[in-house]
């Protein structure tokens, strides 16, 4: 099976890339230089995701019958009174101050649409693959611990800090219905979707598959 993709989803695979952390007190400041432009995303040609996509089942979404949120249940403790939304709001950040594990501070670029957030309160954590959608496509037979791992993924590209309000927009909705306003980032988007869709054997519709064959596109 292949590596996993690396999962920030502002990590690149550039032997330009620097990134530094620097621990004063309670502040991390994170350099990152260029990744969060509206440019093309993705170093990587799309091949290997064509390759996953490829493997991956195509089946018709499944019922919503049952489904809660309640049944993802996040976000998990990660110790000392943190969680792993704390996790990813320092990770995706810069410049992120905290009090304890409260992030009270940072900069953060919203993947989707490139707004620039300076308030945690209004930076929301998305799953890369909407809760419901896990669940029309596979998640209404896993266990809750199983899901319980899905919805606080921090090891594939399953988590990522965005605006509000992309995050609403977005909602539960795949690639066939809605894409990242910013064109920049399909070709990263769809290699992430497909990572976490192949990572935890999920299904894709057939319009979903198309979609990502044709945002996979835009990589280079």
């Amino acid at each position: 099976m292949p590596p996993r993709p690396a999962p920030r989803w502002t990590l690149r695979l550039a032997a330009a890339l620097l990134v530094s952390l620097t621990l004063a007190g309670c502040e991390v400041t994170v350099t990152d230089p260029g990744s969060k432009s509206g440019g093309t995303s993705s170093t990587r040609n799309g091949d290997e995701a064509r390759k996953q996509l490829a493997k991956l089942t195509v089946a018709k979404a499944g019922s919503m019958r049952g489904y809660s949120r309640d049944k993802f249940p996040h976000w998990r403790s990660t110790g000392d009174n943190c969680d792993v939304r704390d996790t990813v709001l320092k990770r995706d950040g810069t410049k992120v101050k905290v009090s304890g594990c409260n992030v009270v501070a940072g900069t953060w670029t919203s993947a989707y649409d490139g707004d620039k957030l300076t308030d945690p309160a209004k930076v929301d954590i998305d799953h890369m693959v909407p809760l419901a959608n896990a669940w029309r496509s596979g998640a209404s037979a896993w266990t809750t611990d199983k899901r319980e791992d899905f919805a606080n993924d921090l090891d594939d590209p399953q988590l990522v800090a965005v605006s509000a309000a992309a995050n609403r927009s977005k909602g539960d909705q795949d690639p066939s219905t809605w894409k990242p306003e910013r064109t920049g980032s399909w070709c990263q988007y769809a290699e992430d979707w497909v990572a976490v869709k192949t990572r935890w054997k999920l299904t894709v519709t057939s319009a979903e598959k198309s979609a990502l064959a044709d945002m996979l596109e835009n990589c280079r």
